[in-house]
Order: C-alpha cells, then structure tokens, then sequence
C-alpha cells in the first residue's frame, strides 16, 4: 500500500491554539501552494532573499507522466445534504485507528476537498454544520476557517505551476514522535508543530526552495537555520521539527503564549490564526491528526484547484494549460476564490 497506517496517538493535552500568517508577494505564496498555505520565509522575513535553487538540477522540465482522471478524485458535492453525508462519513473514518489504509487516503482527500468547497460556498455554512454530527462541528468550523485565512493571504495567483519535487512524507508515527519529542523538550504543543508541518510543506511531501530562499520540510531561512537549527539537517524532518520547536520556544511558543511565537515564524496574523485552527482540531481530537497527514498538495492556480500528486516533479515553473493537458486528472475545479 502507498502508504503506513498510523496505529495510535498518544493522549492530547488540552487547550485551544492559536494561529499566525505572513502577507508577501512572491508568486508562491500568493498562489496556494501547499495543502493551505503556501511556503515561503517562514521563519524570519529580515533576511533578504536567497538565490532561488531546487533540490536536484538535473531534470529541465515537469516530468509527471501522462495520467487518466485517478479514481481516487473526489467530486464536488452537488448539495448540502450530500456534503454534510460525506463529510460525516470522511470524519468518522479519518478519527477510526481500524480504518485500512486505502479507504483512510480516500477518506482524507475527500475531506480536505469538501471543506476547500466548503470554505468557498459560505450560504451552505451553517446549513452543514449544524446537520453534522456534533463531534465533527466544531472540526468543520476550524477547517474552514483555516481554509479562509490563507485563502486570504493569496492576492494573485498564477498560470504556472511551482518547480518542485512531491514526495511520499515519513509515516505519521514517526512525525507525531518527533511532535512529541520536541513537545517534551521545548514545551511547543506537538499540534502546533503538526500544523505549521501541514501549512508549510504538506507534512514535508514539498521538495524544493521557496522564491524567497526558504528550506526543508518546516520552511526555515538559511539565517534562521544557522541560529537555532542546532548544527542539523534542514532537510532531516527530525531535525527541522525540533528547530522550529526550538524558534518557537525562543519566542514564547508554549501553551497559551503561542500567537507572538507564530507570528515571529510567518509574519501575519492570518497565517496565526489558521495555523491555531488546525492545531484546535488535533488538540480536541488527536486522532484528526490521520486526517492532516493523508493530505494532498493542491495548488490553487488561475485555472482553478490543481492536484499534484507524490511523483510530481519539476525543476522549472510549467504552465498549469500545459500540465493539464497531460494530466488531466490533476485538474480539481475551476474555481478561483
């Protein structure tokens, strides 16, 4: 199977987070680039701009290969009635440890898919939520909320697609206890870090550099990384993490004080808030986090919602017409707002 299933969460701690946002620019993230937001200088917006380069120079091209529309893509909901079915039936799945593997990747993307409709459809809003079994409403609220923040944070969009590399993130035990780890250790809540990991790279599937210089699966400036990545890896998930533990923590980032700690990372109040949206989800129910981790990359273009899958891979900006041309599949929904 694609991918490992995770097996169990540990307990969360309590409390409600908060969330942070940068307004900038570049054409990444002005264009929707990841799951939610986009990656751009996370950890510090002083520095000025690195050369942009990529992981790998050798291909010139998007090199993903042609594909049929994937089985796998869900449709857009046709009523309320039938979002408010699915999404309940996305929830229950995601939040069910016993849910195999394929039905749990299905289960996620639909979820996250709804709830992009969702967030851009408000007259169905209240309608949903309030037919929504009540475990799942104040989940729907945040989610679409989250997806309103950094929706806004996007003045342009582009026509074409980012050069990067989608890869396969590590499973999400192995995420969660590194969470965990640099919670013990620096006092960061583990959802928050899960939910900065989900808004700046898609649990690391993103691969490249941002326009603005940004590096590794937490987005950290080269700067940055210098001072408080503690000798590592940018690009090791475990070392990233605890490095964005570590800034957080330098910037009061523990439970109740974690707003000037995300602003200091993204410098805007948006990204604040949507980061806490997320993090509220896992810390009322950890077992969402299975949910986050399935995510896909959708890149919110001037075309509409382009999916790119584990696989994509590119070393220059290719025209989202041309992309989908031979893909597509990829092609999610016209709608830009």
């Amino acid at each position: 199977m694609r991918r490992r299933r995770l097996l169990g969460l540990a307990a969360a701690t309590s409390l409600i987070l908060a969330a942070c946002g940068s307004d900038t620019s570049d054409v990444e993230r002005s264009s929707d680039a990841t799951t939610e937001a986009t990656p751009a200088p996370s950890t510090t917006t002083t520095e000025p701009p690195a050369t942009t380069t990529t992981v790998a120079p050798e291909p010139t091209a998007d090199t993903t290969p042609a594909a049929a529309a994937p089985d796998a893509t869900p449709d857009p909901a046709a009523t309320p009635a039938q979002m408010t079915e699915r999404l309940a039936r996305a929830e229950a799945a995601i939040r069910d440890p016993a849910t195999p593997v394929d039905v749990l990747d299905r289960a996620a993307f639909e979820q996250q898919l709804l709830y992009r409709q969702l967030a851009r459809t408000p007259d169905w809003e209240a309608e949903v939520t309030a037919a929504l079994p009540e475990p799942y409403r104040a989940a729907a609220t945040a989610n679409v909320a989250a997806r309103r923040e950094f929706r806004s944070m996007h003045r342009t969009l582009s026509d074409a697609l980012p050069a990067w590399r989608i890869v396969e993130p590590p499973p999400a035990e192995e995420l969660l206890a590194y969470y965990q780890e640099a919670e013990a250790t620096f006092g960061v809540p583990w959802e928050i870090l899960a939910a900065v990991n989900l808004v700046e790279t898609g649990m690391g599937r993103i691969r490249g550099v941002s326009v603005a210089g940004a590096q590794g699966p937490m987005q950290f400036m080269p700067a940055t990384w210098a001072a408080f990545g503690d000798g590592g890896d940018v690009n090791d998930y475990h070392d990233a993490i605890m490095g964005a533990a570590r800034y957080l923590a330098h910037n009061g980032g523990g439970r109740g004080e974690i707003d000037n700690a995300l602003w200091n990372y993204n410098h805007s109040d948006r990204y604040v808030r949507g980061v806490k949206h997320y993090a509220s989800v896992m810390a009322q129910d950890p077992n969402a986090y299975r949910g986050y981790h399935q995510w896909e990359i959708v890149y919110l273009s001037t075309m509409g919602d382009v999916w790119l899958p584990v696989g994509f891979e590119s070393y220059e900006r290719v025209p989202v017409a041309e992309h989908l041309g031979r893909n597509p599949g990829h092609h999610l929904g016209t709608a830009t707002t």
